[in-house]
């Protein structure tokens, strides 16, 4: 049996022989999965997988192994395979036992042929997943930590942050491009090290042609956007394949995922890892164009149907590869800074040593945001609660907390929200910001739809997945008219931000799609969405330059600080959380008590608000539980708040 690095680059050589030693016996199928478990469980195995995030596609070999980290935009109709066929010699009349698993095409010699009516042949069933990279996922993501040492994540004399992906790959032989590449040696600054590359475009503005729509960061993935255009123009594309993605902009690939084991687990918008079979053999191009062609034979109005979900379903291998899954995960969080899964027992060292030393990251953490929200230390107390408000439960309909901050005040037609997001998206791993003006709103598709003619799902700009953050600009908005499509948008935000749910567009009827998207909203006056808190800007300063202002208070931060943050923010949502009945009690005469100074201006949204505020505020300073401190410092900071408002009511009448 192979050994050694084949495990990688020969992985099909490994199933065969498993398959070989134990024949049609399907422990041989258990067997491939745990061996390649315990493979990734070697020291710092996964960092040499080639992952399809990082590596352009022409450079990984075909049916080698592979990882990626990707959201399900799309689960297509289950597929029959054949799992055990047999071939037989044309001349020597010789058979052989061949698996089909882990391949798109049949392994099949010069003087074979498949034999179909051999009664050794099994049917099987797979599902096939349409996969695209996580939505709206920040560069930074782009770097791993080697070391899982705590410590180690923010010490920059351990070099601890670097690229995962140390896997050493060739260009693929699988096709001849029409013109030269370089070979991947000479590549190696732009591929391995994308921390040089990436740190000159920080801050780099993009512009959408999606009604204007422009989105604001880091270009997302510079190794695959070259090479979607060296691949476009070897195939000879006359356009560009609709990879269906979320969010406009995105790059790198899409991937047909075929999943053979508890693909029941996996949902439409689950962010995944899997670790897999690469294939992009060619002969799938040409099976697709003769099932064209045969479909030419058949009634017009049905050869237009099925060449249009032919073509969908079974795009390029070139452009969208396939990946036959070996292994697969849930991920509880995207961010690489952190244990994969904060619940396993190996974890809790981790989070008991980063959470012994939580209050200066916090400290630190709070005067940054305040520079960034020019001076406001109570709008800086609140953008820390939402960015760890996570929805930790429904209660019927109810998601329970959620916690959507409106913040007012902003400078109307400036550049400061824009650089806020900038700021926004350096410390979350996925992000999203959304210009809120007239023609956005009435030519943009928000909702996702089905599309029958395709039988697939066309993915809209609210299909993301949990723990996005979504930045709503609505500085931007100018007076205008909304027409339907408009209407729909800002209903479906509308919904959103309630409700914490998507209505997806299926025709005939509507499905509900729960999420958990945090929303911040930036305004002049009050939003014309609904938020749970709204909280107005008061600036201490207002720089001449704002870009020059953000972009120094940026340089200004180390990256192992800016690690801090990033852990701090990420690792809060997951903390459980309780109030102990002595609080409850208290917290209820309490608000008996408010209800008797002040009737009419303490309700039980008021209250629930406050338990809200409570909740995280005890979270972000690192404790599980509800104390009487938090309490009174919740209280407080919700006094401040409302005072701000009524302030700002007195001073320009019908502002609220």
């Amino acid at each position: 049996m192979p050994c050694g690095e084949d495990w990688l680059s020969h992985p099909l050589g490994i199933v065969q022989g498993f398959f070989a030693q134990n024949g049609v016996n399907p422990d041989w199928e258990k067997k491939v999965i745990e061996y390649f478990k315990e493979k990734l469980k070697e020291n710092n195995a996964p960092k040499w997988v080639p992952s399809l995030n990082e590596v352009p596609l022409h450079y990984l070999k075909p049916n080698s192994f592979v990882k990626f980290r990707c959201m399900v935009q799309d689960m297509f109709d289950p597929e029959f395979y054949m799992g055990v066929y047999e071939t037989v010699n044309r001349n020597t009349k010789a058979r052989v036992l061949h698996f089909g698993k882990y391949r798109d095409v049949a392994e099949c010699g010069p003087q074979q042929e498949v034999d179909l009516n051999s009664p050794r042949t099994t049917t099987l069933e797979r599902q096939t997943f349409y996969c695209v990279p996580v939505p709206g996922e920040s560069t930074w993501h782009n770097f791993r930590i080697v070391s899982r040492s705590w410590k180690s994540f923010f010490n920059p004399s351990c070099n601890a942050y670097v690229n995962a992906n140390q896997a050493r790959v060739s260009p693929s032989t699988s096709y001849t491009p029409s013109r030269h590449k370089r070979s991947y040696e000479d590549d190696e600054d732009m591929d391995l090290q994308p921390n040089k590359q990436k740190d000159q475009h920080t801050g780099a503005r993009q512009a959408g042609n999606g009604g204007g729509l422009q989105w604001c960061g880091e270009p997302k993935r510079l190794e695959t956007e070259a090479s979607s255009g060296q691949q476009l123009s070897s195939l000879n594309l006359s356009s560009p394949f609709d990879l269906n993605f979320p969010l406009p902009g995105e790059k790198g690939p899409a991937c047909l995922v075929k999943v053979y084991e508890d693909w029941d687990c996996f949902k439409v918008n689950d962010v995944l890892e899997l670790y897999g079979i690469l294939s992009v053999d060619p002969v799938l191009s040409i099976l697709n164009n003769d099932e064209r062609d045969a479909s030419s034979l058949l009634d017009p109005m049905e050869c237009t149907d099925m060449a249009e979900e032919q073509r969908v379903h079974s795009p390029p291998a070139s452009l969208v590869p396939r990946i036959h899954v070996v292994l697969a995960q849930k991920l509880q969080h995207i961010n690489p800074l952190l244990p994969a899964c904060l619940n396993k027992e190996e974890s809790k060292t981790f989070v008991s040593g980063f959470m012994s030393e939580l209050s200066p990251v916090r400290a630190e953490l709070l005067g940054f945001l305040t520079h960034a929200l020019l001076g406001d230390s109570l709008a800086a107390e609140y953008l820390i609660l939402h960015l760890i408000s996570t929805v930790y439960t429904r209660r019927d309909v109810l998601p329970l907390g959620k916690f959507t901050v409106n913040l007012s005040g902003c400078p109307r037609n400036s550049t400061f929200t824009e650089h806020l997001y900038r700021i926004i998206q350096h410390l979350v791993p996925a992000s999203f910001r959304l210009q809120m003006t007239i023609e956005n709103m009435n030519h943009l598709k928000f909702i996702p739809h089905k599309d029958y003619a395709a039988n697939r799902l066309v993915s809209g700009l609210l299909q993301l997945p949990s723990n996005t953050s979504l930045v709503i600009d609505e500085t931007l908005l100018e007076q205008g008219q909304l027409d339907t499509p408009g209407v729909h948008n800002v209903t479906a935000l509308s919904n959103l931000i309630t409700w914490q749910k998507v209505d997806y567009d299926f025709s005939y009827h509507q499905m509900e799609f729960p999420c958990n998207i945090n929303v911040f909203i930036t305004s002049e006056g009050r939003s014309l969405l609904p938020a749970d808190c709204q909280l107005h800007l008061q600036p201490q300063l207002l720089p001449p330059n704002m870009e020059e202002y953000m972009s120094s208070l940026l340089s200004a931060v180390l990256p192992s600080v800016l690690n801090k943050f990033r852990v701090y923010l990420t690792l809060l949502r997951f903390l459980d959380y309780s109030i102990s009945d002595e609080i409850t009690k208290a917290v209820e005469d309490d608000f008996v008590e408010m209800r008797k100074n002040d009737p009419q201006s303490i309700t039980a949204d008021d209250l629930h608000q406050l338990l809200i505020v409570a909740r995280f505020l005890s979270l972000s300073a690192g404790q599980t539980t509800l104390s009487r401190e938090r309490w009174l410092r919740a209280k407080q900071l919700e006094s401040l708040r409302r005072a701000r408002l009524q302030q700002q009511k007195c001073v320009n009448g019908n502002e609220l």
